[in-house]
């Protein structure tokens, strides 16, 4: 019971730390506190990362739709890595669901939210500054709630989901390991998708190349990435200043 108090205090501190733009609502740092808590912080950490691979692009925007929520895999994937002892992908794709859910309940809040400018707006109109900073600061406290029982319900629920995941046929298992595995690069595919210019994919296909026909892990991928981009801006840098030595005119007797 302690732990799952814990863990929902932590998911209230992580939403309404969303509010104060420190990114506290990331999987990487609630599915690692959800790991501390549960006594194996490892996997907390490797389920955080897998949910920040796949969020990438999986979690982006795109129009007027609304992405799934962090807390699918920060908080339910965590839980169910560690507690059913499944695989960090089968999490991943369990905890979608869960992700999709947990928006909904979001975008209710924030609506019932946006009520309480008026209040503050009217206590700030008669000079009502201790209503003002009431009214101005129950939103961050409505997010940590909500945090709050999102979590407690998922840290009670730990074996409910245990028992659901034990149901699932081996074969079905094996393709959610699949799936979950591939939602990474459905990630990558719709980051470059977006940010991918024909500038930018000599560098694509030189990571590319370095991972699999080379077989260099991430830090050497990312230093090698590093290098190049730095000689790059350096030529740019010298480029640009020659030309701007052949463009320059030199007036000689005001001429």
């Amino acid at each position: 019971m302690l732990q799952a108090v814990l863990i929902a205090l932590w998911t209230g501190v992580c939403l309404a730390g969303m509010l104060l733009g420190i990114y506290t609502n990331r999987c990487l740092v609630m599915a690692t506190g959800v790991g501390i808590i549960l006594g194996d912080p490892v996997t907390g950490l490797a389920m955080g990362a897998v949910g920040e691979l796949a969020f990438m692009g999986y979690g982006v925007s795109q129009g007027g739709s609304i992405p799934p929520n962090h807390m699918g895999p920060g908080i339910v994937g965590a839980i169910m890595a560690i507690t059913a002892g499944v695989p960090v992908e089968t999490a991943l794709a369990l905890s979608i669901p869960f992700a999709v859910g947990f928006q909904f309940v979001l975008t209710a809040t924030y609506t019932f939210a946006t009520t309480l400018s008026g209040f503050a707006t009217r206590a700030l109109d008669k000079k009502n500054f201790r209503g003002f900073r009431i009214a101005a600061n129950t939103t961050v406290w409505v997010f940590f709630i909500v945090g709050c029982i999102i979590g407690l319900v998922a840290a009670l629920s730990a074996t409910g989901l245990e028992a659901v995941i034990n149901l699932i046929p081996g074969w079905l298992s094996t393709g959610l390991t699949v799936a979950g595995k591939m939602l990474p690069a459905v990630g990558f595919a719709m980051i470059l998708n977006v940010m991918a210019k024909k500038e930018l994919i000599p560098f694509v296909l030189l990571g590319y190349v370095l991972v699999s026909y080379m077989g260099l892990g991430t830090m050497a991928v990312a230093i090698t990435g590093t290098a190049v981009a730095l000689l790059v801006f350096f030529n740019q840098n010298k480029a640009a200043a020659a030309a701007a030595e052949d463009e320059e005119v030199v007036f000689e007797d005001g001429i």
